[in-house]
């Protein structure tokens, strides 16, 4: 799990997905990447089991998975803060 968080892309998504669930565009927006390099770094956060997506017509969200992907996220952001 931890070399997940080694990149600085995926530790930026996952701590948008802390605070709300977005779409592919929104998070695109937000981090200024390319679509096709956000969906790159999301199938790796999903294929960890870190983030789980729903479907809403043609619009995929996305999410953390649960509160523990979110208790383990803020303690290492807690802990590099220190």
């Amino acid at each position: 799990m931890y070399k997940i968080f080694a990149d600085s892309t995926r530790v930026r998504i996952l701590s948008l997905l802390l605070e709300q669930e977005l779409c592919v565009l929104d998070l695109a927006a937000l981090l200024d990447v390319s679509q096709s390099a956000l969906s790159h770094q999301l199938r790796i956060l999903k294929q960890s089991k870190l983030v789980k997506s729903r479907r809403e017509g043609k619009t995929i969200f996305y999410s953390l998975a649960d509160g523990h992907v979110a208790s383990i996220f803020k303690q290492g952001l807690d802990h590099v803060r220190e």
